[in-house]
């Protein structure tokens, strides 16, 4: 299995959770600070993925990349903090019982 591969399921359950929050309180705000808090584990995931394999401490088999790269980082390694960061405030906005409106 390549890795692309293993990332659809992880990129589908985050967009079905996601959206199933969509009629919950401050979705919108909660949208901009998952951006964010996205935009910045890619730039932390970028920096120390790319030094972790600088000092090969890991390495990926081309024939299981996508060939994409940030630096020395596949592509993929991207997924999995862009999907934490929507993915996790979504979860818990699911656990949190609504407010009654009564």
């Amino acid at each position: 299995m390549t890795y692309p591969l293993i990332v659809i399921p992880f990129a589908v359950l985050t967009v079905a959770v996601t959206l199933a929050t969509v009629r919950r309180p401050r979705f919108s705000a909660r949208m901009r600070a998952s951006g964010v808090a996205a935009l910045g584990l890619v730039a932390l995931t970028a920096v120390f993925d790319n030094l972790m394999i600088a000092a090969d401490l890991f390495t990926y088999p081309e024939h299981l990349i996508s060939g994409i790269r940030i630096g020395l980082a596949p592509i993929e390694d991207f997924a999995y903090p862009v999907c934490a960061a929507f993915l996790v405030p979504a979860v818990l906005t699911l656990l949190t019982p609504r407010e009654d409106p009564a």
